[in-house]
């Protein structure tokens, strides 16, 4: 059982990036959970589009950092800076929680001792407003999967700050490269059943070019390897 108490101990962090059509749904999936977070922060990247706008329009009380555009990385590291709460939750701009995600992510951590980390599953679904063509064009997959993602995960903060920051410099990866330095450092996990994420399908997530989405991924993976042979020499 989760206290009102230690619900109301949890930080949200939602950067973005030019998603003024849907950042308003992912608000309000926060808000409609069933624990309270402590505050709400939306950090716009640089945004060429009114996202902020939309966002503090349609939920006020959210605090708003504005910055240059500095990719996902530098954006959730702002909000985390500003965190207050005991723990950190993640939300893209474009996606949303299933209703109970937060108190269901609360309970499972609750069980862990030490330096740890809790993770639901996923769920992807097609944006509503794409035409039959566009759907066609993009690939979405069936059924539940383990979301090791940043937005199906609840850390402490304590933890949070153990692993360290997200690397700025990768466009690509961000969230696995800091994953893998959280596994390093020995933080424990677990994985629930239920599914606290729901993933957008739609068309401007497909857009990077897969020549800079390898190069980063590739510069992840080398700076991974040579930080596990270093701790090994």
């Amino acid at each position: 059982m989760i206290s009102s108490a230690t619900a109301g101990l949890v930080s949200v962090v939602i950067p973005v990036h030019d998603q003024a059509s849907y950042i308003g749904e992912a608000l309000a999936s926060v808000y409609a959970q069933d624990v309270h977070p402590l505050d709400v922060i939306v950090v716009d990247d640089g945004s060429t589009d009114d996202s902020l706008a939309t966002a503090q329009a349609r939920f006020p009380a959210i605090r708003a950092i504005r910055q240059d555009n500095a990719g996902i990385g530098a954006a959730r590291n702002r909000g985390v800076e500003a965190a207050r709460g005991e723990y950190l939750a993640f939300l893209d701009a474009d996606d949303r929680w299933p209703a109970g995600s937060l108190s269901r992510l609360l309970a499972a951590l609750a069980e862990l001792t030490g330096p740890a980390m809790a993770f639901g599953h996923l769920r992807h679904f097609l944006c509503p407003s794409l035409n039959q063509q566009s759907r066609e064009r993009l690939h979405c997959p069936a059924g539940p999967a383990p979301g090791y993602f940043a937005g199906a995960m609840l850390i402490r903060r304590d933890d949070f700050r153990r692993v360290g920051p997200f690397e700025e410099d990768l466009r690509v990866g961000e969230f696995a490269g800091w994953l893998a330095r959280a596994r390093d450092r020995g933080l424990a996990q677990t994985l629930i059943d239920d599914v606290v994420l729901e993933r957008r399908v739609h068309l401007s997530n497909h857009t990077l070019q897969w020549r800079d989405s390898f190069a980063s991924y590739a510069q992840m993976l080398k700076r991974m390897i040579d930080r596990r042979r270093s701790e090994t020499e």
